[in-house]
């Protein structure tokens, strides 16, 4: 495991709100709030590498350039349906810019694999060096459905190095399983769990994420 290529966001509102929806005693809306504060600290992480141009500001006083995302870039923020989309709203209120486009996969409990059922991502991305994505996942537990996620783009010649993965916790088996594949993609992330149990579960982990964060 290249722990170079991962970044772990530990700071002390990320760790509060992390032990908070690991407690198995939180309810949902408990969980879905203290979600939102960790991945509005991981999403401003992951912004670090958009390109930045400068423009004019006319302020009240006077008029100067101000560095500003560039707004020529492709941003897509892809939930991995379903537990993914608690990362939606906040990506929204920090980019407005970005594009959600949901990528649907469930991950059949026998073989660990995951099934599609659902795909909104263009077929054409031109000018792909202009692509910048991030998927969202809260889970990294296996690495299977954000392995498909990332062929899905990277098939499509997105640069590697331009998309990212978003997740609250990783297992390392997934981690491994990802780099693997994709050496050189970065992995963000608010904790490096112990392992996997024998169903798939990062431990400790929060049990079942969609379960949780959805109330099912």
């Amino acid at each position: 495991m290249n722990l170079d290529k991962v970044r772990v966001i530990d700071n002390p509102v990320v760790a509060l709100n992390l032990c908070t929806m690991r407690d198995k005693d939180t309810d949902s809306q408990g969980v879905r709030i203290a979600t939102r504060k960790i991945t509005r600290c991981l999403l401003y992480e992951a912004a670090k590498n958009l390109p930045l141009v400068e423009q004019d500001v006319t302020t009240p006083l006077t008029t100067f350039k101000a560095k500003t995302v560039d707004p020529n870039i492709e941003l897509i923020i892809s939930p991995i349906l379903r537990a993914g989309l608690i990362f939606t709203d906040e990506a929204i209120d920090i980019l407005p810019q970005a594009t959600i486009r949901h990528i649907g996969m469930y991950r059949d409990e026998e073989t660990l694999k995951p099934v599609w059922y659902y795909n909104k991502v263009p077929m054409d991305a031109t000018n792909p060096e202009k692509f910048y994505i991030y998927i969202t996942d809260p889970m990294l537990a296996t690495g299977n459905s954000l392995l498909a996620a990332i062929e899905l783009y990277a098939s499509k010649g997105i640069p590697v190095e331009n998309i990212k993965c978003i997740c609250i916790i990783a297992a390392p088996e997934g981690i491994k399983n990802i780099q693997k594949h994709y050496p050189n993609i970065e992995i963000i992330t608010a904790a490096i769990d112990d392992h996997l149990n024998e169903k798939g579960y990062i431990v400790p982990g929060m049990g079942d994420a969609g379960d949780r964060i959805f109330n099912t």
